[in-house]
C-alpha cells in the first residue's frame, strides 16, 4: 500500500512538474549538436513542427518556407524538429536531412536535431506541448483527414482519445508570451494556420 502511494505521488509530481513548466524552460539541440535555450525566442510567435523528408506531407516544407519569408520580419520563427517515428520517413542524419531540405525547398528557418515526440524517449518539449494541447481530431469530411483517421483507427480504435502526436507535420502555434494557442494536424489547411499566425502577430 505504501509503495502504491509513493508511485501515485511520484506520478502526480511528474504531471505537476510538466504543467508548471513553460516553453522557455526547455533546451534543444540544433543541427550542429549545440544546445539552444528556447528562451532565445522570447517575444517571437513560434510555429513548432515535427517533420519528415519522405512523407506525403513533405511538400509542406515549401508552404512553411513561404510563411517564414512572409512573416519573419514581423517576428515569426518556425522551429523544425525532424522525427523518424512515423513510418520511418525521416531517415539519415540531421546533416543529411538539412541538406535535403535546403536543396529541395531552400528552407531558411532553424532546423533542430532529430527527436522522438512520443513514447518513453519523447523530448520533454513535446511532452509539455502535448500536455497543453491534445489531439483535436481530423476533419473526416476532408479526403486526407478521412484517410488519416481510417489508417490510425485500424491500428488503435481509441487513437483519438490520446494526446500523442499522430503523424509528421503536426504543428503548435505559440504566442509571443509563450502560450500554446493551437495545435494543427498535418491535414489542416495552411491558409487557416496563416490566418492564426497573422492574428497572433500584433504586439
Amino acid at each position: 500500500m505504501k509503495k502504491l502511494l509513493t508511485i501515485c505521488l511520484l506520478a502526480i509530481a511528474s504531471v505537476l512538474n510538466v504543467s508548471a513548466q513553460g516553453i522557455y524552460d526547455f533546451k534543444v539541440k540544433n543541427d550542429l549538436g549545440q544546445e539552444v535555450s528556447l528562451s532565445d525566442y522570447k517575444g517571437k510567435v513560434l510555429l513548432i513542427v515535427n517533420t519528415a523528408t519522405r512523407c506525403g506531407f513533405t511538400p509542406q516544407y515549401k508552404e512553411l518556407e513561404a510563411l517564414y519569408e512572409k512573416y519573419r520580419s514581423e517576428g515569426l520563427e518556425i522551429l523544425d524538429f525532424p522525427c523518424n517515428q512515423f513510418g520511418q520517413q525521416a531517415p539519415g542524419t540531421i546533416q543529411e536531412i538539412h541538406q535535403f531540405c535546403t536543396a529541395n525547398f531552400d528552407i531558411q528557418f532553424p532546423q533542430f536535431d532529430k527527436i522522438d515526440v512520443n513514447g518513453e524517449n519523447a523530448h520533454p518539449l513535446y511532452v509539455w506541448l502535448k500536455s497543453q494541447k491534445g489531439f483535436g481530431g481530423f476533419d473526416v469530411n476532408d479526403k486526407r483527414g478521412k484517410m488519416m483517421d481510417d489508417m490510425l483507427r485500424k491500428k488503435d480504435a481509441d487513437y483519438d482519445k490520446k494526446s500523442d502526436i499522430k503523424w509528421n507535420f503536426t504543428k503548435f502555434l505559440i504566442s509571443r508570451d509563450g502560450r500554446v494557442l493551437k495545435r494543427y494536424e498535418p491535414t489542416d489547411k495552411m491558409s487557416d494556420i496563416e490566418n492564426d499566425i497573422s492574428l497572433a502577430m500584433p504586439q
